[in-house]
């Protein structure tokens, strides 16, 4: 659920005008060049002027479209929401958990930087980006809500279930072992926290509140 996507396919959240010839070349120049220093030099080295260079058009274009670093990142966010991803089918609700664990451990256990860490971490220090960081998330969990109709509609649930709680339950042990705790890469990790979630699931722990 990356850079990993509630319904069988609601319209995301935000809607955005989407450009096209030379301003998406830009756009898409800019943002590039600002992920690439992002990684490079942290937020703390991130600058306007640095992301213009980097991507080769004069740093009026860069000042005029986005302001400042904060407008910048949220716009690296934004265009994360830019894509047809959709969570995977395969056929049961724990494969499809597990398949989503794995796109996100696979994201952060690495072993060195990456954008996906950088971006949550340049979140905290920016409201434009943490913004912008709560809006990709949003997207990613209203795509994402399909694995539980799914699961719905080959009766491996005994009734409705809350779609959020359901894949933070599966997803959240990912994050929180590889980002919080920084623990070793555990290959098993993914298919573990996928199956306590959806036997949680199966067992009704997830029905909506009142």
């Amino acid at each position: 659920m990356q850079a990993s996507d509630d319904s069988g396919r609601q319209e995301p959240a935000i809607k955005r005008r989407r450009t096209g010839g030379r301003s998406a070349r830009v756009r898409t120049q800019v943002l590039e060049a600002a992920g690439a220093l992002l990684l490079d030099a942290g937020y703390d080295g991130l600058t306007v002027d640095a992301v213009a260079e980097r991507a080769g058009v004069h740093r009026t274009t860069v000042y005029r479209r986005w302001g400042d670093v904060g407008r910048l990142l949220a716009d690296v966010l934004d265009a994360a929401s830019d894509d047809t991803w959709s969570p995977p089918d395969t056929g049961s609700l724990e494969g499809d958990l597990t398949a989503l664990d794995q796109e996100v451990y696979d994201a952060l256990a690495g072993g060195g930087p990456n954008l996906t860490t950088a971006l949550i971490a340049a979140a905290f220090r920016t409201p434009e980006a943490a913004a912008a960081l709560s809006r990709f998330w949003e997207d990613r969990y209203a795509r994402c809500a399909v694995v539980v109709s799914r699961a719905t509609d080959r009766g491996e649930l005994p009734g409705p279930a809350d779609s959020r709680a359901l894949l933070v339950c599966a997803t959240a042990p990912v994050y929180h072992e590889l980002l919080m705790l920084r623990a070793a890469p555990d290959p098993t990790l993914p298919r573990r926290a996928a199956a306590a979630a959806a036997a949680a699931a199966c067992a009704g722990a997830f029905a909506p509140h009142p």
